[in-house]
C-alpha cells in the first residue's frame, strides 16, 4: 500500500442546475491547473452541474478515465442527533426527510470506504462533487465529529486535497485552494 491523493473539486458556478458562463470558465481553469498533476481517474456525481464541470476538466486531462458515481453526488452526510445541533443548522436541515438522511448516510460512508484510504500504488484521483461531500471528506480527514461537515463551505471549483498513506492519519494538504481562478 502507498499514497493516495484525493483531489476534491466542487462543481463550477451554476444557476438552475446548469453551469453559468462563469462556471464553465472556472471548470476550464481548474482543468488547466490539474493538468500538471498525474491524475489517474476522474469521478463525478450524477447531477448536471457536476457532470458538466467534470467534462470540461476532463477535456484538459487527455486519457484520464471519467466515471459517474453516486457516492460523488449531492447528498446530506450524517449529522448525528439533529436536536443537538445549533439552531441555525437545525433550520438549514429542516426540510431533509428521514429517507434523504438514510440515503445520505449510506452514500457518505460508501464514499469514504471507496476513496479515504491508501492505494495499492501511488495515485492521484479527482472527484468533482458538491459542497457537502467536500465537507464530509475534510471532516473525516480531521477526525472531527460527524456534524462538523456543516459549515465547511467549499467554493465553486476550489481544490481540496487529502493525502492518505499507510500507517498515518490522513493529511489535509489544501482546502478551497483557488489560485487557479
Amino acid at each position: 500500500m502507498t499514497a493516495r491523493y484525493v483531489h476534491l473539486v466542487r462543481h463550477g458556478e451554476a444557476a438552475d442546475g446548469a453551469l453559468t458562463e462563469t462556471g464553465r470558465r472556472q471548470a476550464a481553469a481548474t482543468g488547466d491547473r490539474l493538468a500538471a498533476l498525474p491524475i489517474a481517474s476522474l469521478h463525478h456525481g450524477p447531477l448536471p452541474r457536476a457532470a458538466e464541470t467534470a467534462r470540461i476538466i476532463a477535456s484538459r486531462l487527455p486519457g484520464v478515465p471519467v466515471r459517474e458515481l453516486d457516492v460523488c453526488g449531492d447528498y446530506v452526510p450524517p449529522v448525528g442527533d439533529r436536536a443537538a445541533l445549533p439552531r441555525v443548522f437545525q433550520d438549514f436541515l429542516a426540510e431533509v426527510t428521514e429517507e434523504e438522511y438514510a440515503l445520505g448516510e449510506a452514500l457518505a460512508r460508501a464514499a469514504l470506504a471507496r476513496f479515504a484510504r491508501p492505494a495499492e500504488t501511488e495515485t492521484h484521483e479527482l472527484i468533482v462533487t458538491h459542497a457537502f461531500t467536500v465537507g464530509w471528506f475534510v471532516r473525516d480527514a480531521l477526525d472531527a465529529p460527524e456534524p462538523r461537515w456543516l459549515g465547511l463551505n467549499a467554493v465553486n471549483c476550489g481544490l481540496t486535497t487529502i493525502l492518505y498513506r499507510p500507517g498515518r492519519p490522513p493529511a489535509l494538504m489544501a482546502f478551497n485552494e483557488v489560485s487557479h481562478l
